[in-house]
């Protein structure tokens, strides 16, 4: 039997394993509510705090700062972030990069918005009157960048823009340029342009019918119904305005088409497709290229500079692009994006698709597509970026590689050049 003493001390040691116990469940407890999430967003508060300066220099109000940023959150669910502890991760494939011609550029939704485009047009032709006066870039062109970019605004982009470029700041690839943007994001949300609510944008900040960034709204942005204040998110005129501005700033040429439709001669070289390689468009046709459905180019036309485009290699529709055409592209930096622009653009005036119908040729994955282009840079035809898409450099590369590897000309990513590549490795 235990003695008094002995039960006493065994109820003290028993208190003290509970206590100790308890301490543990208390300090578990706290390492669950102190979690590197909750870590990592106030260090996001910090980051954020730490740009008061920044943005009061923009002119920015400390009352519109610390309104935007009190309950702001980081969205770590964005693609184009670095995470500390996740695998690194580039943008999201878009469509322009990753699809065939016939499945970006499809005849249905061609058809639709320039039937749609075409009654805007009436609606607004004072305004576009006056931004074909002011600007040089036909209706047309702005009307297609408008439809493409998000339905002639029946498309509701699905992110809170200040969220965005400040989450791309804090833990994006391109840190220095986010950083600039959410600035610029609260100084237009403090001049009272739009609401926070209103503010929507793409993955990327882009926001607006037009899609511009906060920085692309400052350098181009355009009040044309003269209310005092550039509107892009509701103002039509602005929005139209403002995208002929900004292409009129990159280099826009009045009176210049965009691209040529031509039939390529039987013995074409595809690899001469790339921007560097450039001749009079008299030139081309000399060299047995033949505008499509019998067109008649002016002395004028022929004189101006183009460039081969041809967008599934030998098969498919084949251009010749004007310096138009890549003052487009630095709207959206991809062919089939210009091509759908263009085309719908011409489409508003005339019924007529292309002449020549895509190829049903497919498209490759952009692993496959970026273990070619290292393959080209380590053979040395390549000297472009490793990004899995089968731009016009990638293009023209195949084709040289395909030359001296003794295969079929067609300058296409396709399974055979694949298998072909591998063999020699």
């Amino acid at each position: 039997m235990a003695r008094p003493l002995d039960r006493c001390v065994n109820r003290l040691l028993h208190l003290a394993f509970l206590g100790a116990l308890a301490f543990g469940l208390l300090l578990a407890s706290s390492a669950v509510v102190v979690s590197p999430a909750h870590a990592a967003d106030a260090a996001f508060t910090q980051f954020i705090a730490s740009l008061w300066p920044e943005a009061k220099a923009a002119g920015v109000s400390r009352e519109t700062f610390d309104r935007e940023t009190r309950s702001l959150e980081p969205d770590y669910k964005l693609p184009d972030l670095i995470l500390p502890g996740r695998p690194k991760t580039g943008a999201p494939a878009q469509a322009e990069f990753v699809q065939v011609p016939a499945d970006y550029i499809r005849e249905a939704s061609i058809a639709r918005l320039a039937a749609e485009g075409q009654r805007l047009m009436q609606k607004y032709r004072p305004s576009l009157d006056a931004i074909e006066k002011r600007f040089g870039v036909p209706a047309t062109v702005v009307l297609a960048i408008w439809g493409r970019e998000t339905d002639y605004g029946r498309y509701s982009l699905p992110y809170d823009t200040l969220r965005v470029v400040a989450t791309q700041a804090y833990v994006g690839r391109r840190k220095d340029q986010y950083r600039t943007e959410f600035i610029l994001a609260l100084k237009i949300l403090g001049e009272g342009a739009v609401t926070r609510k209103e503010m929507r944008s793409s993955w990327a900040g882009a926001t607006g019918y037009t899609q511009f960034l906060p920085s692309e709204y400052y350098k181009h942005g355009v009040d044309l119904d003269g209310d005092g204040r550039v509107d892009i998110w509701h103002s039509v005129p602005d929005a139209l305005a403002s995208a002929a501005q900004q292409l009129v700033n990159k280099g826009w040429q009045p009176g210049v088409r965009w691209a040529y439709e031509v039939q390529a001669p039987a013995n074409a070289d595809c690899t001469m497709g790339v921007p560097e390689v450039t001749k009079p468009i008299s030139q081309w046709l000399r060299a047995g290229f033949v505008p499509v459905r019998g067109q008649k180019l002016s002395a004028a036309e022929q004189a101006q500079s183009a460039s081969l485009l041809q967008p599934e290699g030998s098969y498919g529709p084949a251009f010749l692009t004007t310096p138009n055409y890549f003052v487009i592209k630095e709207y959206n930096f991809s062919d089939l994006y210009v091509l759908f622009v263009g085309h719908l653009a011409d489409r508003m005036t005339s019924p007529q698709p292309f002449a020549t119908p895509w190829s049903a040729s497919k498209q490759l994955r952009s692993a496959d597509v970026e273990a070619m282009q290292q393959q080209l840079t380590k053979i040395g035809l390549y000297k472009d970026k490793l990004d899995g898409k089968a731009g016009m450099q990638t293009r023209a590369a195949l084709g040289a590689y395909q030359k001296q590897a003794g295969l079929k000309v067609d300058c296409w990513p396709s399974e055979a050049v694949l298998r072909a590549m591998n063999g020699q490795r």
